[in-house]
């Protein structure tokens, strides 16, 4: 695989710092039952990495440490990891938002068969990975048959009272661009979602999140295969829109690894960028014309960090794959930005 950081680190992208923290968005592990080809962390069946049980324990303290609002749980599929159940179960009980980034199929995967009704016992918001509502795009991003057992999968959470009138259980899809393109409006591509999965199959859902693809990890190195690269860079570059400085996730989330370990998003933890240490001050890019954070060597925040030290106003580390998240209409894990705004 081609690593992307080499090509990223050079970057004239604008200085950014926090705002009060709100989501902790944890990684649970890199294995999955799936292996998309636009997946940004490489996730498949083959990885091993999974959260423990201390670093568990962990999560459930800076919860309550720093009065975390939301829980965003990720993977790979963070169902498969062992206490997938108990840290939900617990964060709940603290009255902490949990979302659950599921990809769908692993509703049918073996030992998970009650896994939709855990969910919506629990009240946690499932936002779902369905990158078309048609049957070969899907196929074709993210395996054969996919299309089908997630079509199933949102017919269950649908039973169960996801996206009904009135209901308290919230349901957002996911759409990822096929190649090097940005997503279209989402408001418009929504009303097409709601069209054609209500006519043909009977779903619901509240939300579209439409998501840029990131040039990294796997996609990015399918893009340097391709020769697609620089040209897909060049597209970030010049859709560039400064408004979506604003809404970029990386104000007021901070991103865990299954070590613990802190970045500034999940982008981030894929290439191995952590979160400034304290104290961080912005440095000038190489060649670059604006300052910008770039990590100090070794040095690795963890979550246990997070017990005493607040991150308002602390740097945040940015190289030029940032361009995905402000390109456009914006993209963050919470969809477009200017639409959300």
């Amino acid at each position: 695989m081609h690593a992307t950081l080499p090509l990223l680190r050079q970057t004239d992208f604008p200085a950014l710092r926090r705002r009060p923290l709100e989501t902790l968005q944890v990684n649970l592990g890199y294995r999955c039952n799936q292996s998309c080809l636009h997946c940004h962390v490489n996730a498949g069946p083959n990885r091993t990495e999974m959260m423990d049980a201390d670093t568990l324990a962990l999560v459930r303290e800076v919860l309550v440490a720093r009065r975390i609002k939301t829980l965003d749980l990720t993977g790979g599929a963070p169902e498969l990891n062992e206490g997938f159940l108990s840290l939900v179960t617990d964060a709940r009980a603290l009255g902490v938002h949990v979302i659950d980034r599921c990809n769908l199929t692993i509703l049918f995967e073996p030992g998970h068969e009650k896994l939709a009704e855990f969910l919506a016992a629990q009240q946690v918001e499932v936002v779902a990975s369905m990158p078309c509502y048609s049957v070969k795009n899907v196929d074709q991003q993210r395996g054969s048959g996919v299309f089908d057992k997630s079509i199933k999968a949102l017919q269950k959470l649908n039973a169960l009272g996801y996206a009904q009138p009135g209901s308290p259980l919230v349901l957002k899809l996911v759409y990822n661009p096929q190649g090097p393109a940005l997503p279209p409006p989402q408001e418009a591509l929504e009303a097409d979602y709601r069209r054609e999965l209500f006519e043909h199959f009977g779903i619901r859902f509240n939300q579209l999140y439409t998501l840029a693809n990131m040039p990294i990890q796997r996609f990015g190195s399918t893009l340097v295969s391709k020769g697609q690269f620089q040209g897909y860079m060049q597209l970030l570059k010049d859709s560039y829109s400064r408004a979506n400085l604003e809404g970029v996730m990386c104000r007021n989330l901070v991103s865990v690894d299954w070590q613990g370990d802190l970045y500034d998003c999940d982008f981030n933890q894929q290439l191995g960028l952590p979160l400034p240490p304290a104290g961080a001050a912005p440095r000038r890019a190489v060649g670059g014309e604006r300052p910008h954070v770039l990590p100090i060597a070794g040095a690795r925040p963890h979550l246990r960090d997070l017990l005493t030290r607040a991150l308002d106003d602390d740097p945040i580390a940015v190289a030029d794959h940032c361009y995905g998240c402000t390109a456009g209409q914006g993209s963050s894990c919470g969809g477009a930005l200017k639409a959300a705004a």
